[in-house]
């Protein structure tokens, strides 16, 4: 007895280890996929804060002679095509796969950055930014899409969010570049082309990345192959057993998706259809109109207007990057803590005041040597409430109000109105600039957070420990709580 009981014990001890190394093994491939997956979020944030650094060489006489109007569209055309390519960039995923399609969206990435950064003239680098864009919206919906197919449930929000990080990292790599380049190269006229090439290279990366990472477990389901989701999932989880229950999980979950009516644009005759798109159209026009990318993408312009040389407002636009960073990491850690209403209303009220500092430090000590010091504490102080409240905020809730057969009208239309209005914003704003001067645009910004806070406090619904189905019989049966449960 003694003999087999050790035996027993040594045989114990064995499978405890073999489990060990398959499943520090199957977290290794899982982390390694998230990371070359979110190269796509990496290339997101590098190619919309590059511009920041960029604009003011490329619009100087000897470059590209860029009006107020071209340097809208100039930085604003990616966001335009982002528009485009997040609504069709699912469908396009379900007839050749994530995999497939992330690969060929780092293609684009590559071409179009190569041709930015050779544009003869503002129409081109125009044209080509627009382009761009494509693959920024495709990679702002696949990305996160993947993360989510390939995730285990308990870690799914925490990778999703991962994707989140990896953009204000791109923005600050951005950041970085442009500062070392800008001070070291600023002499050179045409250094803004090799602030745009950059981007070349996390496409690249992407682009080999991809042939090392399987291809999403749940559309090769969907497709038929459940062979080929088995191997795939099989690198990415510690059991055998565990893939075969997952897989099983996937085919009723599509069996079951394939039974329910999805919502078309004739549903928004119906009351409560129409109310729940409104709120998700609202929700990512007023993540826009707060004013983010006049930070993100004109910062250094800012910057020097408050009395920065452009080198040193290169610089300082660091610490924007970085703010934004920590920001985020704080308010991932938040999300799951705080009401997601007091949560997104504290936000806003932080960054109009944010914005009320700005126009009041302008006006009133325009001659001080300190203004550009204050500019840059006050446009940290809207990064942090932005990033760590607002940003992850909006794309949580839009994930959350929507029910399954309504989630594809929904998340598309609030999708395509929030990239419209990053649009609008990057294009207008410098025009306003020009017009209007710093204090008063300022001014304009301030007026659309006042709107966004009674919008938020008004129209957000609280979802936080909520089914998508009660979210859904709240709306559907007027119960005011899903709407604004502090009204009571």
């Amino acid at each position: 007895m003694t003999k087999l009981s050790a035996e027993n014990q040594l045989g114990s001890s064995s499978d405890q280890q073999t489990n060990s190394v398959a499943e520090k093994r199957a977290k290794y491939h899982l982390q390694r996929t998230a990371l070359i997956s979110t190269l796509g979020g990496l290339l997101f944030g590098v190619d919309t804060g590059v511009i920041n650094g960029a604009i003011g060489y490329m619009a100087t006489p000897s470059e590209l002679n860029l009006t107020p109007g071209d340097e809208g569209l100039v930085t604003s055309g990616i966001t335009l095509g982002a528009a485009v390519g997040a609504v069709f960039a699912g469908k396009v995923s379900d007839l050749i796969g994530r995999r497939r399609l992330l690969k060929y969206l780092a293609i684009v990435f590559f071409i179009c950055t190569l041709a930015c950064s050779i544009a003869p003239n503002a129409i081109f680098m125009i044209i080509f930014r627009t382009l761009l864009g494509l693959a920024v919206g495709g990679a702002s919906v696949i990305v996160p899409t993947y993360l989510s197919e390939i995730s285990t449930p308990s870690i799914r929000g925490r990778l999703v969010t991962q994707n989140e990080l990896m953009i204000v990292t791109g923005q600050l790599l951005a950041f970085v570049v442009n500062a070392i380049l800008g001070n070291v190269f600023g002499y050179v006229s045409h250094i803004w082309r090799y602030m745009i090439g950059f981007g070349m290279i996390p496409a690249i990366l992407l682009f080999i990345g991809m042939f090392f990472v399987p291809e999403s477990p749940r559309w090769l389901v969907m497709k038929g192959k459940v062979q080929e989701a088995f191997k795939s999932l099989s690198t990415l989880r510690a059991q055998p057993e565990s893939c075969k229950t997952e897989i099983s999980q996937i085919q009723n979950a599509l069996d079951q998706e394939k039974e329910i009516k999805q919502a078309t644009l004739k549903d928004l005759t119906t009351p409560w259809v129409r109310r729940l798109v409104f709120i998700g159209i609202g929700l990512g026009v007023m993540q826009q109109f707060i004013g983010i990318n006049i930070m993100m993408y004109y910062g250094t312009t800012i910057l020097t207007q408050s009395g920065f040389a452009h080198n040193a407002a290169l610089i300082a636009n660091i610490f924007n990057g970085i703010v934004s960073v920590a920001a985020t990491i704080i308010g991932m850690s938040l999300m799951n803590k705080v009401n997601r209403r007091k949560m997104l209303t504290s936000g806003i009220i932080g960054t109009t005041t944010s914005l009320v500092l700005i126009v009041i430090v302008s006006e009133t000590m325009s001659k001080s040597p300190i203004l550009p010091i204050l500019v840059v504490a006050c446009t940290m102080m809207f990064l942090g409430f932005f990033q760590g409240f607002i940003s992850p905020l909006v794309w949580l809730l839009l994930s959350e109000i929507f029910p399954q057969n309504l989630r594809g009208l929904g998340m598309g239309v609030s999708t395509f109105f929030l990239w419209f209005s990053n649009f609008l914003v990057g294009y207008f704003f410098p025009i306003l600039l020009s017009g209007l001067g710093m204090s008063y645009t300022f001014m304009v910004f301030v007026f659309f957070n006042i709107l966004s806070f009674f919008f938020a406090y008004k129209f957000t619904p609280e979802t936080r420990g909520k089914s998508l189905e009660q979210i859904q019989m709240e709306f559907q049966y007027g119960d005011k709580s899903g709407v604004n449960p502090e009204s009571k």
